[in-house]
């Protein structure tokens, strides 16, 4: 009974931010314009302020581990890999290709990690989550770029990779947060309040925005892309690295942040580069809206099987 009510009590209050988003949205009160400008609001300002207040008021040495930092990697390059094997072999169209591949590898990582992480161990796993977070996203962003790139009839341009990994608001807030802990610059109380209540806003509203872009048109032209691609992110990937991960001797809170880099639900903004790059943006867009639904079944289930077998304290 304890391992369901954690469990209730890390996916529902996501899903109510989902769900008020979504009346939001049916409501009329926010139109595609105005959350599509949400989103670029939250994803370049209010997340970022997060995951710098986070790395802020994290002890960098103890929140530092470098056998989950390596784990996280070599886990993403496998499921790009294992990804990049499956769309080959069982898709035709390219311009599902990309899109398939980028959803079943790449996850909401900033979304999904410091909210579960800190709901499920507090600040420790809040602080392993915003480390890993200054890794695992430019990771995520070159090898999505490279997934759509491969399948667009262009050679991936390096120079482009490199020049979004370097301007990705996320990245930058993750070094500036390493670089004021390194060098121990204070924040003048003012500014650190400030920048404390407007992260405190970043996850509800992004949840809230999120919901409030979920379109559930178009579903019954890629039912057999969704099943696979959903299966394999949200069922056999997950099932697979956090396995291995037990084996290995991961517990407590760096088994619940691998748990949100593998089961957390695609990122948004891979519809935004679906589009941008020449990939399936219809199929890009109903993968955001039913992975992140699914998921948060998939976690929940996770949760509470990690709890009752005690892999989680």
């Amino acid at each position: 009974m304890e391992s369901l009510r954690i469990a209730l009590e890390t996916v529902l209050p996501l899903f109510l931010l989902l769900a008020i988003g979504y009346v939001v949205k049916l409501s009329g009160m926010m139109n595609e314009t105005s959350v599509r400008q949400m989103n670029k609001v939250i994803f370049q300002i209010f997340l970022p302020l997060l995951v710098f207040t986070n790395i802020y008021n994290t002890e960098l040495a103890e929140s530092f581990r470098s056998d989950l930092l390596l784990y996280a990697v070599a886990g993403v390059l496998i499921q790009f890999l294992l990804s990049l094997c499956i769309v080959l072999l069982g898709v035709k169209d390219n311009a599902k290709r990309g899109v398939m591949l980028q959803g079943m590898f790449r996850s909401n990582f900033v979304l999904f990690g410091i909210p579960i992480s800190t709901t499920l161990y507090g600040d420790t796993a809040a602080g392993l989550a915003s480390i890993l977070i200054a890794v695992i996203i430019p990771l995520y962003n070159a090898l999505a770029v490279v997934a759509l790139e491969m399948f667009n009839g262009k050679k991936p341009s390096f120079f482009k990779i490199l020049f979004g990994i370097l301007t990705n608001p996320l990245i930058l807030a993750s070094a500036a947060g390493i670089l004021f802990v390194v060098f121990q610059i204070p924040l003048p109380e003012m500014v650190y309040d400030a920048a404390m209540d407007l992260s405190a806003i970043a996850t509800p509203l992004a949840f809230i925005i999120l919901g409030a872009s979920f379109s559930f048109g178009d579903v019954g032209r890629y039912v057999k892309e969704l099943f696979l691609t959903l299966g394999m992110k949200l069922v056999v990937f997950p099932a697979l690295f956090l396995g291995i991960a037990i084996l290995l001797g991961f517990r407590d809170a760096s088994l619940a942040v691998l748990l949100t880099v593998f089961a957390a639900p695609v990122a948004v903004s891979s519809f935004t580069m679906a589009q941008q790059m020449g990939g399936d943006d219809k199929l890009a867009a109903q993968i955001v809206v039913f992975c992140t639904l699914f998921s948060i079944l998939t976690i929940f289930l996770l949760v509470f099987f990690l709890k009752e077998f005690h892999f989680f304290a």
